[in-house]
Parts: structure tokens; sequence; C-alpha cells
């Protein structure tokens, strides 16, 4: 069974295709599917709320190319920061352009507003919220995924991307930058989010 998966984020291609294919389904991307890039895509991350980017994303891709379509949203959420980024993650620092740079400006930002706080008072949380679209008429349906954890003072390990070397994870003991594909996807936001979604196609819940 293809499934559209409705982002162009070369990072997030990475670890879907790991979780699709341990779960006995293939995913596709826009570029896969034939679908070029439109501007109209910069107007589907605009809310402040993750359940609705995943929605407006989930439902522009359903119409371009009328396969099963799941689309997510996700971030970093930090306490002492009221819950920014947010749904705001990716343009927090305000800077376009290549990933890395996006992601160190982003990185970059976080430590100052953070700058001189405890340890204990930088808890945060990575959160996923996705859609799932069997068809384009369908109602969404919503699955969430997250992963507890705290914000280190620098970056530690180069693996993964966006604030996963500031990330200190509870789970694992260690930041998702120091953490392999394995370590990650067993316990991050977006595995745990995709999973479920996966399960209920495998258990046939899924509506379709």
């Amino acid at each position: 069974m293809k499934i559209l998966v409705a982002t162009r984020s070369e990072g997030k291609q990475r670890e879907l295709r790991r979780l699709f294919a341990a779960a006995g389904y293939e995913a596709v991307f826009p570029s896969d599917a034939g679908v070029a890039w439109s501007g109209d895509e910069e107007q589907l991350e605009v809310s402040d709320s993750f359940e609705t980017n995943a929605r407006m994303k989930a439902e522009y891709f359903a119409q371009k190319t009328s396969l099963p379509t799941v689309a997510d949203d996700s971030g970093l959420e930090v306490i002492a920061l009221g819950g920014q980024p947010g749904a705001r993650s990716k343009r927090w620092a305000g800077v376009t352009g290549p990933p890395t740079e996006v992601d160190a400006a982003n990185n970059a930002e976080l430590l100052r507003r953070l700058a001189g706080l405890a340890e204990g008072k930088r808890r945060a949380r990575y959160r996923c919220v996705l859609a799932y679209l069997p068809r384009r008429s369908a109602p969404p349906q919503i699955f969430q995924g997250i992963c507890n954890g705290s914000i280190l003072v620098q970056p530690t390990g180069n693996g993964g991307f966006g604030y996963d070397p500031l990330f200190l994870s509870d789970d694992l003991g260690k930041s998702f930058g120091e953490a392999d594909q394995n370590e990650k996807d067993a316990v991050s936001h977006r595995g745990r989010a995709f999973r479920a979604f996966l399960g209920t196609l495998r258990q046939g819940v899924a509506p379709r």
C-alpha cells in the first residue's frame, strides 16, 4: 500500500522511510508523486496549532495526488519559554536557506533565550501531531506522539536534524544528536506518532 507522506524535509523523509518500511508500507513523498513545489505551500504551516498545520498539509497534498495522505507538524516546546518555539520551530529564528543554516540559526536562538537558566529549568518536549486522510473527502484521523527531555547548554553529537543536538532525551540519557537511527526512532515523538498511525492500518482501524 502506497501512502503519500506530505513533507519535503529530507531529515523527516529519512526517518519516515525507515518507519514505513519496518511496518511493511511504502512511503512516497511529494516529488515522488510528481508534485512540484509551489509557493502555495508556504501558507500550509502558518498556524500556531500543530494539528491545524498537519490538516492543512494533508488536505492540500491529498487534493494534488488523490493518494491516501498523511502529514505531520512537529516541533520543540520549552516550558520556560511558554511552549515556544512550538509550531514555529522550523521558522523560529526567521532565517531562510539551506537546512543546515536554518538549524544552526534556530539552535543559536534557543541557546540565547535560555542563557544562564539552571539545568532544572530547561525542561522541554518534542511533540508531533499527524493527520491522515484515506481519501480526499474523508475527515482526518489525528495521532500524536510526545517525548520528554531537557535542553543542553551546548550542542552534543552530529546526528539528527533541527534541535536534536540540544535535546537531551529522558528515555535515552543522551541527546538525539548522539543517538543512532534505531535509538531515536524507538523513542522520538515522530516515531511514536507514526507507529500509532501505522498500527491502526495493520489492524484495519483507520477509516478507508
